[in-house]
């Protein structure tokens, strides 16, 4: 099995209508690239949800969204820079959605009086190997083609049989 690379992802976004959709097909295409296929949906439907509700009761939409990815936990946060929205007032049905779709989640404030909410799965990523197995290698007798044809001079041909070695070594 091969190890997994550790892999991060920033972005930075004020938070519309419009760009949730965006954030969710950037968060998937990174996804899909990282082998965790199993994940998109899950993950950014929790983003999705996270990123709608800063939409409609923040009143900074200045957003930031992280995953990292150490090769058997995948970790997504979303940070925003409200002071007016704190964790115990947000909207249960958002956490209670993360809640049920994660391994984990949590939340803890920023020294600049935000927040950041965050969760996670354990995950492998996808092997890229051929669903069917192999076969063996062919042995060197196998691998070796013997030519189709071969033109032997008239001479050697004429020759008795004994004599034919000595005709083409002569050749």
């Amino acid at each position: 099995m091969k190890a997994a690379v550790p892999c991060y992802y920033h972005l930075d976004v004020e938070v519309s209508p419009e760009r949730v959709g965006q954030v969710r097909r950037i968060l998937a295409a990174h996804l899909r690239y990282w082998n965790l296929e199993t994940l998109v949906e899950s993950v950014c439907h929790c983003a999705e949800a996270l990123l709608h509700t800063i939409d409609e009761h923040a009143a900074d939409k200045n957003t930031t969204v992280e995953m990292w990815w150490n090769g058997s936990h995948l970790i997504t946060a979303v940070s925003d820079n409200d002071q007016d929205l704190r964790p115990h007032n947000a909207p249960q049905g958002c956490l209670a959605q993360i809640a049920a779709l994660s391994d984990g989640w949590g939340c803890c404030a920023t020294g600049a009086g935000g927040k950041i909410i965050w969760f996670s799965w354990r995950a492998r990523s996808a092997e890229r190997a051929p669903l069917v197995p192999t076969g063996p290698m062919p042995s060197l007798r196998e691998a070796r083609r013997a030519p189709r044809r071969v033109t032997l001079p008239a001479a050697v041909l004429a020759a008795p049989l004994g004599d034919r070695e000595a005709a083409v070594a002569v050749r």
